[in-house]
């Protein structure tokens, strides 16, 4: 029981997503398969928590 209103939901929001209009950036999405980026996150990250695996980073 309850089932019911979350699954109305969930077909609600994929409705929207199959319908919808969207503007697709094609030149981010071209340099996010590419593997290219303006943004270097990865590298000029810095945490404080130290999980063990930075020596295995690129």
């Amino acid at each position: 029981m309850g089932r019911g209103r979350a699954k109305a939901k969930q077909t609600k929001v994929a409705r929207e997503l199959k319908y919808s209009t969207r503007d697709t950036d094609f030149e981010a999405l071209q340099r996010e398969l590419s593997g290219q980026s303006n943004d270097h996150q990865d590298e000029d990250r810095s945490d404080d928590y130290d999980d063990g695996y930075d020596d295995y980073r690129r």
